[in-house]
């Protein structure tokens, strides 16, 4: 055999199935045919192997199921604006006739046969005094829903940073797996640790402005070193997991970091400190030592708990939200006792089942939305939405009459054509140099990011602007019209980083010369510089459709100084 494995493609079938080009153990996806389409029946795969093919990797090779393959379609402008300007154009029936549509209209049945199911095993659960289980069941959630907001008050900075001090109690949540069930016991099951020490976390904008002197502590985030007990299993070779137990339970002394934000992590602080803490914990009987004298003051304070700081006498909160969540939290404690189920036999059990009924009509409902989105025209709110956009910005008319400006954006394909469009008609492209204008438009082509890209010069800065401005006003009205659309995200997709590169190309440089200015790989540089040349080339013809003859020979002049040398070859061969 030799050393190098190689897989002759052409499997099994002729859909489209996976396949697996292997080089020393390794593989990468392809993607082929077997034999002829609609002649032969049959392929042939000639797989040579060696050793370092594992058995199992062989077997999904021959064996394993193809990736799916689903509908990339989406909407976009240019598409909706030929659509308008054909004669029998109908954006509906390109919709309808997708197959994004086929593929959600395929969904339909096993989505209906789902809600079947689902609704025959909620039917099958019958409970008991299920009415009144049910208000016990909203009077625990809306309990529950209230101790988190008065964790989140408590553990605020602003409130706790003060006592955060080391050697104090605290009572932190024990660990719960995602697949036990939910508990519906008024009281968390708790543990106990002792804090070592917080710290503050750097959020992006700290790190972005370090010097900003507006910034409060209480506007940070922050995390509470903890040293409690806890079960540390591997998962893998180097990752580990550990679970808080309770101080009784095995398991070893460990330090876990908590973020206070997470509140639902750290129930409250104890008004007790340990009188001293070793200063190196490193050592495991260190720690061992430290828990065992936080588990004999928590002994001695079995029968009447552990004293606790007082939110008002101690932390002084007079927080108005505080106190009327506090009120009501005692309102709904008065409420369980007097509940006729709260002292039901096997109450915890019932509300598991009550839980249980209501997840399944939860997923029932949520199985029947998508059975209505998917009998619904796909898109179609978002059809509207665009035509709203479209109408907005003047690019057509509310009878969907294509106008000027939609004439020129259903040309341009291979950028975003409303700011493209936009800065055509704002007289941007008209104003300025062959060059510039060359440089400003390889911010539409170029979408990496570079590490410590360097800044344009100051007329191709100012130039950026102008196209981040138009950007930002073209993205806000489409958030307006109910486009979904993050706009800062949409105005930073512009990158200025090769401006400088091609405004060199297009004034003559060599292409040795551009490397060194800039960080990019040739091969990047090159595939940005040939679609900026597909981009002119569909802005000559949106120029020719309006009658912009000045415009139209600035394209062409654009194009002629960029299309030259080793960028546009055909091969590296000569």
């Amino acid at each position: 055999m030799p050393a190098k494995t190689v897989v002759f493609t052409n499997v099994r079938k002729f859909d489209g199935d996976k396949f697996r080009w292997v080089t020393s153990g390794e593989y990468i996806q392809m993607s082929g045919r077997a034999g002829r389409r609609g002649i032969d029946k049959r392929g042939i795969c000639i797989l040579m192997v060696d050793e370092k093919l594992e058995p199992s990797t062989a077997k999904m090779m021959f064996k394993g199921s193809a990736d799916c393959l689903n509908s990339a379609f989406h909407l976009s402008y240019n598409m909706l604006l030929n659509q308008m300007r054909s004669e029998d154009g109908d954006p509906e029936n390109l919709l309808r006739n997708s197959f994004y549509q086929f593929q959600a209209d395929r969904a339909i049945p096993s989505l209906e046969k789902q809600a079947k199911d689902l609704e025959e095993e909620r039917d099958s659960i019958v409970i008991e005094e299920e009415d009144s289980l049910k208000n016990y069941y909203d009077l625990l959630q809306q309990y529950k829903s209230l101790k988190k907001d008065v964790r989140d008050i408590l553990f605020s900075p602003k409130y706790c940073l003060p006592f955060l001090q080391a050697s104090r109690l605290v009572c932190i949540e024990c660990h719960r797996s995602e697949e036990a069930s939910p508990s519906f016991s008024m009281k968390d099951e708790v543990t106990w640790g002792v804090i070592l020490n917080f710290e503050r976390v750097k959020s992006v904008s700290e790190v972005c402005a370090p010097d900003d002197a507006n910034r409060k502590p209480e506007d940070s985030d922050y995390t509470v070193d903890v040293l409690t007990r806890c079960v540390v299993s591997k998962d893998g070779i180097a990752k580990k997991t550990m679970k808080i137990v309770p101080l009784k339970e095995p398991g070893e002394p460990v330090v876990v970091s908590v973020p206070l934000s997470q509140a639902s992590k750290i129930i409250s602080l104890s008004s007790l400190k340990l009188s001293s803490i070793p200063k190196d914990l490193l050592p495991l009987e260190s720690r061992v030592n430290t828990l065992k004298k936080v588990s004999e003051v928590i002994s001695r304070f079995a029968e009447k708990g552990v004293p606790l700081l007082d939110p008002e006498e101690d932390m002084k909160i007079q927080n108005s939200s505080y106190k009327k969540v506090a009120r009501r939290i005692e309102a709904l404690e008065s409420l369980f006792d007097k509940h006729e189920v709260a002292k039901s036999p096997l109450i915890e059990q019932k509300l598991k089942v009550l839980h249980t009924k209501h997840e399944l009509t939860a997923k029932i409902k949520s199985v029947k939305k998508s059975i209505r989105s998917s009998t619904a025209l796909a898109f179609k709110d978002e059809l509207k939405a665009r035509k709203r956009v479209l109408r907005r910005l003047g690019y057509a008319t509310n009878d969907d009459v294509v106008e000027l400006k939609g004439r020129v954006a259903s040309e341009i394909s291979s950028a975003d054509e409303l700011t493209l469009t936009e800065l055509m008609f704002n007289g941007v492209l008209k104003d300025i140099t062959v060059e510039e204008m060359v440089s400003l438009l390889s911010c539409f082509v170029w979408q990496e990011k570079l590490q410590n890209a360097t800044k344009p010069r100051e007329e191709l800065d100012l130039l950026f602007a102008q196209l981040q401005d138009t950007a930002r006003k073209v993205a806000k009205v489409q958030l307006e019209c109910k486009v979904q659309i993050d706009v800062e995200s949409f105005v930073s997709s512009f990158r200025p980083d090769i401006m400088e590169a091609v405004y060199a190309w297009a004034k003559g440089s060599k292409f040795y010369e551009i490397m060194e200015i800039t960080q990019v790989f040739e091969g990047s540089l090159i595939r940005a510089i040939r679609r900026l040349e597909e981009i002119l080339q569909q802005l000559i013809q949106a120029a020719k459709s309006i009658g912009e003859t000045e415009l139209e020979s600035k394209f062409e002049e654009a194009v002629s100084k960029i299309k030259r040398d080793i960028v546009f070859a055909a091969s590296l061969y000569l």
